[in-house]
């Protein structure tokens, strides 16, 4: 049952090509326990393997399966299953580590990363440029074109368009946001005015 419970952790995430969703792991170790009239066969079917094998009850639709499968199959299931959690654990590592952890991960291609850093004290600043600096070098690195845009009374850009990535804009983009002064005038409109300049460049998809 373990084993199976796993299987549904599993099936959540997607694993039917590999043939290990709860479905398809019971119809490799065991058979559907049938009684009374199938559908599927048009006619009544006599209750049959009665407590000559272990069984199985799904919670999802209540349906029976007899498990006849020896043991060598049920490991080599229970080693595929380990495999699989530990690529997902590996993954969500992976998700949760360096710049991911604050900002996800960026999918799209062309971006535009607003700066509010609003009345935040001076190492509050700091820690956000770090941040900000950690997914530029991790994340922007690998898509095709960004900007910086800091929400102030006086909007500042760092470039006027999306700029094309390479390792000397990515670097020249971190020179730029710690270039930027501790505090400027803000608005309560600044924020706003901010996201629409970004959303102005039709090339833009975050």
């Amino acid at each position: 049952q373990s084993l199976v419970s796993s299987s549904k952790w599993l099936q959540h995430y997607g694993l039917k090509r590999n043939k290990l969703s709860l479905s398809q792991i019971l119809s490799q170790i065991g058979f559907q326990h049938r009684k009374g009239y199938v559908t599927t066969l048009g006619k009544p079917v006599a209750r049959y393997a009665d407590g000559l094998f272990p069984q199985y009850k799904r919670a999802q639709d209540g349906s029976v399966y007899n498990l006849t499968a020896k043991k060598e199959l049920i490991l080599h299931f229970v080693d595929c299953l380990i495999g699989a959690i530990e690529l997902y654990k590996q993954r969500m590592e992976w998700l949760t580590s360096e710049s991911r952890q604050i900002f996800g991960v960026i999918q799209e291609q062309c971006i535009v990363i607003v700066l509010d850093f609003g009345t935040a004290a001076p190492t509050e600043f700091d820690l956000c440029r770090d941040a900000l600096s950690m997914v530029l070098v991790e994340q922007v690195i690998q898509i095709s074109r960004f900007n910086l845009i800091r929400a102030a009374q006086d909007l500042m850009k760092w470039q006027q368009k999306c700029t094309p990535v390479s390792e000397h804009t990515v670097k020249s983009a971190v020179t730029w946001l710690w270039k930027l002064d501790h505090m400027t005038a803000v608005s309560h409109t600044s924020s706003a005015e901010a996201l629409l300049e970004a959303m102005g460049d039709e090339a833009v998809s975050s």
